[in-house]
């Protein structure tokens, strides 16, 4: 029986960070399932005509690779997104391959990144391992992208989990949703910062890091940071670099549940 991985990512027009984090996480997955083909799609139809305007890529939807793995005698399926929250993405990508799934002997979809209590703490360790030469009155603030969904409550559990587990000087807001830059704002206050470390907790270091975070606009990240008299430096650093980020997902794809 011919089998595949699709990898799922919401995809990225910034080369630069696509081949440090999607393409690193599914060279992995190639190297760990050695019997299985390796297919990508992305989620986000604008990426996909942009990469095709600006680079000539061709990258599929998650109908369209299935179609593909299909023609191509793929039996034995196993899906496994890199998203990072189970949103709306992740929710398109699942109805997607139920609707497909007549056409193979079997199909798996390994969950997005944090899904479980354990997946909380393994994220929050391999951002702490990333990050432990903070220096003296330094905080780390994350960005995250933030969503109108009900999953969007992760962030904020996840901010206070890592405060849980000693890392009082871990912050994660989110660009687009709750809890926010005047959120982070006031819980720094309770302490003896100056410094700040921003670096996005996305897994692509892409628009959202290079603008909203990092940019020199009136209301990026950055720029409200200095404003209000700290010491900034910017890690442009998706968490699809990291190797416990990757670790994550292997498992995942290991653990993948049969629909």
């Amino acid at each position: 029986m011919k089998k595949g991985i699709l990898v799922v990512s919401f995809g990225t027009t910034h080369q630069d960070t696509r081949r440090l984090t999607i393409e690193a996480i599914e060279r992995r997955i190639e190297e760990t399932f050695p019997d299985y083909s390796v297919y990508r799609a992305f989620t986000s139809g604008m990426i996909i005509r942009k990469l095709k305007e600006q680079e000539g890529l061709s990258v599929m939807t998650v109908r369209r690779a299935l179609e593909r793995m299909r023609g191509d005698g793929v039996e034995d399926v196993v899906i496994q997104p890199t998203h990072v929250i189970n949103g709306v993405e992740n929710d398109k990508m699942i109805e997607d391959a139920k609707a497909c799934r007549a056409w193979f002997s079997s199909l798996k979809i390994g969950d997005a990144l944090l899904s479980t209590g354990e997946d909380n703490r393994g994220v929050i360790q391999a951002v702490a391992e990333e990050y432990r030469d903070l220096r003296e009155k330094e905080a780390l603030v994350l960005m995250g992208h933030g969503t109108t969904h009900y999953a969007n409550a992760i962030y904020a559990a996840l901010d206070y989990e890592m405060k849980d587990m000693g890392y009082k000087n871990m912050f994660l807001g989110t660009v687009e949703a709750y809890p926010s830059l005047n959120s982070i704002f006031r819980l720094l206050k309770q302490g003896e910062y100056t410094r700040v470390c921003l670096a996005p907790f996305m897994i692509v270091a892409g628009d959202h890091a290079k603008n909203d975070l990092s940019g020199k606009s009136e209301d990026s990240w950055h720029t409200r940071f200095v404003q209000e008299g700290y010491e900034v430096r910017c890690v442009l650093k998706g968490l699809g670099e990291l190797p416990g980020i990757q670790e994550i997902l292997i498992d995942h794809a290991k653990q993948a549940k049969e629909i």
